[in-house]
């Protein structure tokens, strides 16, 4: 499943992510420690061009499909897990205005509106440099296309934007918030992207969580903000068929700790040989068995993960989207159990900053409940898996 997930063109994107991130780890203490927004990564990814990845060559961007941004976010994750899924954040709307939307039915007039705003986004993002970040959270609801309270009035020329988001990531650096919102035309939901700088938006709160604190997730308030027509991504509508019909689209932070993972293994695997300053301890047998059982929460979590991708595509078996659900807790709850292990194998001094251990596991712990698809929610949809068939397609 690796090889043939690992086509040379993924393959490239994945080498250009490892070239960028080369100083991602030394920055990341600095960050941790301050709540700090990783600018200088940005900056790296978009001298690599990676803020395209997912446009195509044709735009300027890197052509890279739902499963090589994957690739790259994990590899991205394993040097940086908050710039992961701050980058995440980013790449999410590319996808959704990209293949995903290619894959959606739309009306040929609506299609064409849709293609020439997209390459519109498309031209900022490789021009421009232009951040994009996709704030869904209201906090009312669990699912990814219900309890949206944010408002969008139709005036001449585009919408006036009114709402609230949560855990907005990216919400002092990011240049447009594409925002999830109902509109007052035809009670449907429209992707609107917000310009960060517009008259009435605000960023409130501060931001100290436990883990991910570069994400900058602030609160994002926004007031008769006027979106112009052209900043509406997606047709109305098209949300809500994408959620249904491409619901791995929601999968895509599980990557970042996936990465994470993969970082812990480096780490404890560096220290287990005696290269962090102290002797080797890879002779004692009660670590090997520690390390042992680090190497099978990782390979099952990354085994699940790509054989996800290997069917991820449009309108998934009921199968293959159990699959993708339970893909998703067995990441978020591997990221902790890993860290939790590798500190117990590296000993007291792992649990003293700047360990990247003690940051490690403090980061593993978001990872359970991130919505849309937290563990929560996966669960629950899982526990009901077959037991109710008539009704157990629960994609959004």
């Amino acid at each position: 499943m690796q090889d043939a997930l690992f086509t040379p063109e993924r393959r490239d994107i994945v080498e250009r992510m490892t070239a960028a991130a080369v100083d991602f780890p030394r920055r990341s203490f600095d960050s941790d420690r301050d709540a700090a927004f990783p600018y200088e990564n940005w900056e790296d990814l978009k001298r690599a061009g990676l803020l395209g990845i997912c446009i195509p060559k044709e735009h300027g961007g890197l052509g890279g499909d739902f499963v090589a941004y994957a690739l790259a976010s994990e590899e991205l994750g394993r040097h940086c897990a908050t710039t992961g899924l701050t980058f995440n954040m980013h790449v999410a709307t590319t996808l959704l205005v990209g293949q995903i939307a290619d894959d959606m039915d739309l009306p040929d007039d609506v299609r064409a509106t849709q293609h020439a705003r997209r390459e519109q986004l498309w031209h900022g993002v490789v021009n421009n440099h232009t951040i994009h970040s996709q704030p869904f959270s209201e906090g009312t609801a669990a699912s990814a296309t219900g309890g949206f309270a944010t408002m969008a009035k139709k005036v001449d020329g585009g919408y006036l934007v009114t709402g609230r988001k949560i855990f907005a990531s990216l919400s002092g650096a990011a240049n447009v918030h594409n925002v999830v919102c109902i509109s007052d035309a035809d009670d449907q939901l429209h992707l609107m992207g917000v310009p960060a700088d517009a008259d009435g938006v605000e960023i409130e709160g501060g931001w100290d969580p436990l883990g991910m604190r570069g994400t900058d997730s602030r609160n994002l308030l926004m007031t008769d903000v006027f979106v112009p027509e052209g900043n509406e991504w997606i047709p109305p509508g098209m949300f809500e068929q994408a959620a249904w019909r491409w619901p791995y689209f929601y999968m895509t932070l599980s990557f970042s700790y996936l990465g994470l993972m993969r970082g812990i293994l480096d780490y404890t695997s560096a220290y287990l040989r005696g290269e962090h300053g102290t002797s080797a301890r890879r002779d004692n047998h009660i670590k090997q068995h520690g390390w042992a059982d680090m190497q099978l929460t990782y390979d099952r979590a990354q085994a699940l993960c790509y054989r996800v991708l290997g069917e991820a595509s449009a309108d998934p078996s009921r199968a293959s989207l159990r699959r993708a659900w339970t893909s998703m807790v067995t990441t978020m709850q591997g990221a902790p159990e890993l860290a939790s292990k590798a500190i117990e194998i590296a000993g007291g001094r792992s649990m003293l900053r700047p360990s990247p251990l003690e940051q490690a596991y403090r980061d593993s712990r978001a990872g359970a409940t991130m919505l849309p698809w937290s563990v929560e929610v996966c669960l629950d949809r899982l526990g009901r898996f077959d037991l109710y068939p008539e009704s157990d397609r629960f994609n959004g």
